[in-house]
């Protein structure tokens, strides 16, 4: 590596450590604590998660930090004539771009890295402090609202007070699965005990009462019952999935897809030939069917995500072959005009771009093995006019 080479790589190094610390901090006092405080995380929960939540805001944070530091190095480096001088001294500019181009690609590989492995692994770290001290933000919840509600599993609870540990006049409401059909459970008081290797809260009832759907009611005996946990986990999406885990998911939600249409196809078989035309209309034949369309739509989301993060592990090369030129070119501006004119159009055109195509990978209407990349090769088309220019 060149002296000039070093020079440049020391600027881009130092630009984007200072900007990458200033944005990652602004994102997690901004929005991490706000969010945490929000949902009844202690400023102890809050200092327990933040080593596992700074790592998983890197990969979107990157990006945008070294576009800015390409446009504030390489916007300067034109500015105070540096590149003149090297084209007048009979160097091609080139030779003062590859050390952006270089680091760029260092950093997606890195973005890479931090998407398929840190941030599942931050997630689960995140979920077990909050499991851990679930019993605190739960009471605590209750304390302050004297309500709490997750429409997802169904559950409401509200009582009249908290002391301590119980529960004074408490009401559980409790949707079954599959149906409008509720359970209601009042007592004069109730504790909790949190069972988290099992995902359920015993309740311990004082004079209970019983609802059940059809009106009936009963009275509760002394003694725990189970309940599902409020703010339990549940199925990681597909973003949290490591890249051995997305193809592990896919090769099963294809084995099932086809043995559930194998399964179709003889039960129709069956049906037809016997002239038992009704059985083609049963609850178990549409059901049977959405089972299909489910696995399809489970593959078809776990294969988007599979390109996506290819794909947008490689955005900060892209940017940096398109923020490279561009800033020199714009020498003379003041470097946030130069982010500003170069990273609008980014947001106005490739982010929607690769939003569709992600959408559309999702649907199964367009391959995101293609579609993904979309966004980057026009990228590459600008960059290739750029630089052309340099």
């Amino acid at each position: 590596m060149s002296i000039l080479q070093r020079y440049v790589l020391r600027q881009l190094l130092g630009v984007f450590s200072l900007t990458l610390l200033s944005l990652t901090g602004m994102l997690v006092i901004v929005g991490v604590i706000g969010e945490a405080t929000k949902n009844g995380l202690g400023p102890q929960q809050i200092l327990d998660i933040l080593p596992f939540v700074v790592p998983s805001l890197l990969p979107f944070s990157i990006p945008a930090t070294y576009l800015l530091t390409i446009c504030v190095v390489y916007g300067r480096l034109a500015g105070d004539n540096e590149i003149t001088a090297v084209k007048a001294a009979g160097i091609n500019p080139m030779t003062m771009l590859m050390p952006g181009f270089v680091t760029a690609a260092v950093l997606s590989l890195a973005t890479f890295y931090l998407t398929d492995q840190v941030i599942p692994w931050a997630r689960s770290n995140v979920e077990r402090v909050v499991l851990t001290a679930m019993e605190d933000i739960f009471l605590g919840i209750l304390r302050e609202k004297n309500h709490y509600s997750d429409p997802t599993r169904g559950i409401a609870i509200s009582v009249r007070a908290v002391e301590g540990e119980r529960l004074i006049e408490p009401h559980f409401r409790y949707q079954l699965p599959g149906g409008p059909q509720t359970v209601n459970i009042t007592a004069r008081e109730a504790t909790m005990s949190f069972d988290l290797p099992g995902q359920q809260v015993l309740l311990s009832l004082v004079e209970g009462q019983l609802v059940l759907p059809g009106g009936d009611q009963a009275t509760v005996a002394d003694e725990a019952y189970p309940f599902p946990l409020p703010m339990g986990t549940s199925v990681p999406p597909p973003r949290d999935l490591p890249i051995q885990a997305l193809r592990s998911g896919m090769r099963q939600a294809r084995h099932k897809r086809e043995a559930l249409e194998r399964r179709q196809v003889i039960t129709t078989a069956f049906a037809l030939s016997h002239g038992e035309f009704g059985h083609l209309m049963e609850p178990a034949q549409r059901r049977q069917e959405w089972e299909i369309n489910g696995q399809k739509e489970r593959y078809n989301k776990l294969y988007t995500e599979l390109h996506s993060r290819l794909a947008l592990a490689c955005s900060c090369f892209f940017f940096a072959l398109v923020g490279s030129p561009f800033a020199v070119l714009q020498g003379r501006r003041q470097f946030l005009t130069s982010f500003a004119l170069c990273f609008v159009p980014i947001l106005v055109l490739y982010y929607p771009i690769v939003l569709v195509m992600m959408n559309l990978g999702k649907d199964n209407v367009f391959d995101p093995a293609l579609g993904m990349w979309v966004g980057n090769a026009g990228m590459g088309v600008a960059a290739w006019l750029l630089l052309r220019r340099i």
